[in-house]
């Protein structure tokens, strides 16, 4: 698969997901970037944004199977990954499969869950496998986690572990429509008996690993990735943050800036991929310092910063 295709296939994923979710065309692409980057995507949002109904939208464009797990307080890790249970018939132990077990798995409102249930994802999304009494399970291919979560100010929530949220290629939220998505809404409620817009398969799943192997093949000026590398270490000695951005998450700006230019139809990669980009990646990676919070400070706010005080490298046209 092309670039071209796979820009074009991403075109037909984000209106057909469109068609069922009221959300900006932005938030739209900003998920499929996620999903190309071979990474796993947060949504945060206030409850009714369409959350949910995003990633089972997302699922069934792509053709992929789907799971819905619902974090809540007395969720057990083995609630997610599976067990072993005891097989009378035959007298022996049988690993019984758990949720985690699909191509999409949705964690709807993770931060429900205690840290030691939210942990027990790390080794799926990390290493695409589960361990459980010893034994280590491969998950399907493609697997990628599309977790929610309300506002942490929220009653009955958890803040997710830092190690937790460095495995989110993207965190993103949907925010409230406009008047006229608003307005559709009630329109579609007020006749219970017509059928709700339904999401037509776009791809077959298994396009759907040629379509994520696509942004390998992505142009990246060495100026460009200097610039990366620079945005993520600038992080680090801004006197609001206590710990920046990871290696690991300057690598995921990095993939992440590549998928955006393959949703936008580029084989190479410009300054505003690595910009429009650089938000999503990095704001959940980052921990506020204490008089930061203190003060109010958001990390919308330094990223923000980060981005005007380092320099954008003027690169020459790439196309061929």
């Amino acid at each position: 698969m092309d670039v071209q295709r796979a820009a074009s296939t991403c075109d037909d994923v984000v209106a057909a997901v469109g068609e069922a979710v009221v959300a900006d065309r932005s938030f739209l692409e900003t998920v499929l970037t996620g999903v190309l980057a071979r990474g796993h995507v947060l949504l945060e949002d206030v409850p009714g944004t369409g959350k949910t109904l995003t990633a089972r939208s997302v699922a069934t464009a792509l053709g992929l199977s789907f799971s819905r797990v619902q974090f809540t307080p007395d969720l057990l890790p083995s609630d997610i990954t599976g067990s072993t249970v005891y097989d009378e018939s035959t007298g022996t132990f049988e690993f019984s499969k758990g949720p985690i077990f699909a191509n999409v798995v949705l964690a709807d409102e993770i931060n429900r869950a205690p840290p030691k249930t939210q942990a027990a994802l790390l080794e799926a999304m990390g290493e695409s496998q589960v361990t459980v009494d010893g034994e280590t399970y491969e998950l399907p291919d493609p697997f990628f986690v599309i977790a929610t979560q309300n506002p942490v100010e929220q009653e009955g929530t958890f803040r997710l572990p830092e190690a937790q949220r460095d495995r989110f290629v993207v965190k993103t939220r949907l925010g409230y429509p406009d008047r006229a998505g608003e307005r559709e809404l009630v329109d579609r409620r007020a006749d219970r008996t017509a059928r709700s817009p339904s999401v037509e398969r776009v791809v077959e799943g298994d396009d759907v690993a040629a379509l994520r192997r696509v942004p390998e093949t992505v142009r990246v000026d060495e100026k460009l990735r200097d610039y990366v590398v620079d945005l993520g270490r600038a992080t680090r000695t801004d006197d609001r943050i206590e710990v920046g951005v990871s290696p690991r998450g300057i690598q995921r700006l990095f993939e992440a800036a590549r998928a955006r230019a393959v949703v936008q139809g580029r084989d190479y990669v410009v300054p505003d991929d690595v910009k429009t980009v650089a938000g999503p990646v990095f704001r959940h990676r980052l921990v506020l310092s204490s008089a930061a919070r203190v003060r109010g400070t958001d990390s919308v706010d330094v990223v923000a910063d980060v981005l005007d005080e380092v320099p954008v490298p003027s690169v020459a046209s790439q196309r061929r």
